[in-house]
């Protein structure tokens, strides 16, 4: 799954984590795809299913 680097980088910075926020965003890239950067998201302890349940959010489901 593609996600948008903005939505990685509010995610970091809502955990307070504004260093790695910052770190992240001249590492990912534009669109991270879940599958191939997973080894980028866990440099930054994200979760893919952190991400997806913040897009059910927002979409409603």
């Amino acid at each position: 799954m593609q996600i948008p680097k903005e939505q990685i980088l509010e995610l970091l910075k809502s955990r307070g984590d504004k260093d790695q926020a910052a770190q992240a965003d001249s590492e990912l890239p534009d669109q991270v795809d879940t599958d191939k950067d997973q080894g980028l998201l866990g440099k930054f302890n994200i979760n893919p299913k952190d991400l997806m349940g913040g897009m059910g959010d927002k979409l409603g489901l």
